[in-house]
């Protein structure tokens, strides 16, 4: 009879706990929720007539010029805060909320990203609409069409 409760009550722990870690932890593979609390900026809709525009589509107005002097390379690590809207004022991505900047390889990102950090210096911070085609077109899961980013370029790692 004691061997039967004691049982129970480890059972009835490791449920408690469980059900509280899954509320308390995020869940990674659900990272297209973004975390509230970031407005869409007013021009999230279309870029504004004075944003630069290259070749391939990719619009970008700098919102703070950095204090940098040298430019990423296409394989450069590199240090940012963003946040991502949809054209229809969705954000649907952010290292701001939680103030945790995110460090990756530039040539493991969207191509729009690719392109655009490296027309960036350190401290810099631009608006980006990326078109879908250096996107996520056609990726499941992923947003579609033009994409707005704000990106704040913090550190060149290599």
């Amino acid at each position: 009879m004691r061997t039967r409760i004691v049982t129970l009550l480890v059972i009835s722990c490791a449920v408690m706990m469980a059900d509280a870690c899954s509320r308390d932890a995020p869940d990674p593979s659900n990272r297209a929720e973004a975390p509230p609390g970031i407005p869409a900026p007013p021009d999230v809709s279309a870029p504004p007539a004075d944003a630069t525009r290259t070749p391939t589509g990719l619009v970008s107005k700098v919102l703070r010029p950095g204090t940098g002097t040298r430019h990423p390379r296409p394989n450069s690590r590199v240090t940012v805060h963003y946040t991502g809207w949809t054209t229809d004022g969705k954000m649907f991505d952010s290292s701001v909320p939680e103030n945790r900047p995110a460090t990756f390889g530039l040539d493991e990102v969207i191509r729009g990203w690719t392109q655009g950090v490296q027309m960036m210096v350190e401290g810099e911070k631009r608006r980006f609409w990326i078109p879908a085609a250096l996107a996520y077109e056609g990726t499941p899961d992923k947003p579609q069409g033009m994409l707005v980013f704000d990106i704040e370029l913090i550190k060149i790692e290599s």
